[in-house]
């Protein structure tokens, strides 16, 4: 016979082998669907990835230049002879070229890398937010960013957002570790990744730093001091991450590198806080010349006006913004303030609360700027909005499972109606301004999110009916998300080029925009580049048609004047000593008609107009071409 001691302990210890059985099922379960959602966003975003082509031919020009040299990899140049670089900092170029080297230039070798930057920004949100929420938030904050149009269009796409979205998410992520034992190495981690996505994108990068700081500074358990030194750390962190790459472009020899495109001194820093930086904020870039009344040009500047999205707070709600990141935003703002509310007695060191402060203060400080920014003639490409989607997938998720967590209060109980309901209801006015397309989807959304939610707050409210919660809840889960997710796949299922890809099915995606122009290949004009031997098979004013002629040849061609034409280089001197020596072969100068970007028509005219008076030329399509080799003398 046990006695009564011998008893208790065998069910205490009964009890906790049960617990701890219980909770490796849990993790198991955990685990395993974590591995889903990664698995369903890789076969999503891989999935025909190839149908997107080259992309953005401005920047697959310089991944293929990349590709083909080291110096070009390492600077982001346009051609692999170094002439010009691309506009950006190269860290999207070094991961696309990269792969390049290793498996053969092409579409896939280009494009996949960028797809599996999704999987890590999903793997790395979903530990995020496990963190400072639980694991079930992790997983709806994972499968919401996966599902967000502009994710599904810009990670199967080579511009450089990809890979600053992914290292400011990474940032997000090592902050959240250094918040729970207030490590100086996370921290320091976190200003590495941070350095990193300022060489992907710039400034652009960098708006999630306001918010990890003042995160990190209101959270961390420890004290001031040690906290404000840990910042400071993360700083030194920063600046020696971004700042070794400014270094390099001032101490190597500027003959020997790319010129560094879009600055007006080729000084990297004169990029950053000139073409593009400050000036995209406040709209210091101001071009004289008028839109063109005909011809392609036209169509190209009248699909250029969904850039021209209206300045104000309602910029992120409508137009093609709208489409790409609007769907889950009403209720991502609302869960900052339903959040806050809820954990406002909670301490200092509350780690929900500085998720919150990290996750909302990113929602709130970029969506700000995205909201009144300037931009280039006024011209905002919505794609912008993709450095949004983590922030509003997170805060989505964690309002969603704070509300859940505490649903025997009536504020939480609202709390979590009112997010579920303004996702599903907003999403059917999104629907509503593309009503042509499956309407009954938009009336589905509807209907299933009202009554999901009326139901959810029958069986919260009733002990008769609570077993229903969840299915309730999970009903309600699944029209907030429609919307997106049928956008999502819509747009992975439609081809996008040039650099103004829209989202959503093919009606809303009208052709190229303005940034980017892809010329109609000449395939005459392609067979005299590709039997040229000089360095430059061609120049050609603008880096676009400079790349898209060096991916359908295979050559270096020169991109006079850079992205817009207007940048310093060549002098009409440097460019006569070029073809002095025959390192250029031809010089090739467009249909006026055909021009798809007249900014800084008037730039470099004196090269145009030199080689006129000097070379004899010849018409290839559509094109006039100077033979540099056959002076009209001759």
């Amino acid at each position: 016979m046990k006695t009564a001691d011998e008893t208790t302990s065998a069910v205490v210890e009964t009890r906790g082998v049960l617990r701890q059985t219980g909770l490796a099922s849990a993790r198991r379960c955990e685990r395993v669907a974590l591995a889903v959602v990664l698995l369903l966003t890789a076969v999503i975003y891989l999935w025909n990835i190839t149908i997107n082509g080259m992309g953005n031919k401005f920047y697959a020009g310089a991944a293929w230049a990349g590709s083909q040299n080291w110096v070009s990899l390492l600077f982001g140049s346009l051609d692999p002879r170094n002439f010009i670089s691309v506009d950006k900092p190269p860290v999207s170029q070094w991961v696309m070229a990269l792969s390049g080297q290793i498996f053969g230039f092409s579409s896939a070798s280009m494009l996949i890398p960028q797809a599996l930057m999704a999987v890590a920004s999903v793997a790395l949100l979903y530990g995020a937010v496990r963190r400072i929420s639980g694991p079930s938030a992790g997983l709806l904050a994972a499968a919401t960013l996966a599902l967000t149009p502009v994710a599904a269009l810009m990670f199967r796409f080579n511009n450089p957002d990809a890979a600053m979205v992914l290292l400011m998410v990474a940032s997000a992520y090592c902050t959240v570790r250094a918040l729970e034992h207030a490590s100086a190495r996370w921290i320091a981690l976190a200003g590495v990744a941070l350095g990193f996505a300022f060489l992907a994108k710039m400034l652009e990068g960098l708006m999630v730093m306001p918010a990890l700081g003042v995160a990190y500074l209101v959270a961390a358990p420890t004290s001031l001091r040690r906290r404000l030194l840990h910042l400071l750390g993360a700083l030194a962190a920063f600046t020696v991450s971004a700042g070794w790459f400014v270094v390099l472009t001032l101490v190597w020899p500027a003959s020997s590198r790319p010129y560094i495109a879009g600055s007006t001194d080729n000084n990297f820093m004169n990029l950053v806080l000139g073409y593009n930086g400050l000036a995209r904020v406040f709209g210091h870039q101001r071009f004289d010349f008028d839109p063109p009344a005909s011809g392609s040009a036209a169509e190209a500047f009248r699909v250029g006006a969904r850039w021209h999205e209206s300045q104000g707070l309602a910029r992120l709600f409508s137009g093609e913004f709208g489409f790409q990141i609007g769907w889950l935003l009403p209720a991502a703002l609302l869960a900052v303030v339903f959040v806050v509310i809820s954990r406002g007695r909670a301490p200092r060191t509350d780690a929900l609360r500085a998720g919150v402060v990290a996750f909302g203060g990113w929602l709130v400080v970029n969506g700000l700027v995205l909201s009144f920014m300037q931009g280039m003639r006024g011209m905002i490409p919505p794609y912008y909005c993709l450095s949004l989607a983590p922030a509003v997938a997170a805060m989505f998720a964690i309002g969603v499972a704070e509300m859940w967590r505490h649903r025997a209060s009536r504020f939480h109980l609202i709390g979590l109606a009112a997010l579920v309901l303004a996702a599903g209801v907003w999403s059917w006015w999104i629907l509503g301004r593309n009503g042509g397309w499956l309407p009954p989807l938009r009336w589905s959304i509807l209907a299933v999110a009202v009554v999901a939610a009326a139901a959810l707050l029958r069986c919260l409210i009733s002990d008769a009916h609570r077993q229903w919660a969840v299915v309730s809840l999970t009903l309600a889960l699944i029209a907030a998300l429609a919307g997106s997710t049928a956008y999502a796949i819509a747009t992975i299922g439609q081809p996008h080029g040039a650099g103004g890809a829209w989202v959503g099915p093919a009606s809303q995606d009208p052709g190229d925009g303005p940034g980017s122009w892809q010329d109609v290949d000449n395939p005459q004009l392609d067979a005299m580049l590709r039997a040229s031997h000089t360095e430059w098979s061609a120049a050609i004013k603008h880096s676009s048609p400079a790349a898209a002629l060096e991916l359908s040849t295979r050559t270096p061609v020169m991109a006079v004047g850079g992205f817009l034409g207007i940048d310093p280089v060549p002098t009409l001197r440097q460019f006569q000593n070029y073809v002095a020596h025959h390192q250029v072969g031809y010089y090739i100068v467009p249909d006026p008609n055909n021009d798809q970007f007249p900014v800084g028509r008037d730039a470099h005219m004196d090269i145009t107009n030199w080689v006129a008076g000097n070379f004899k030329s010849t018409k290839v399509g559509s094109d006039t071409v100077y033979d540099l080799a056959a002076p009209i003398n001759g």
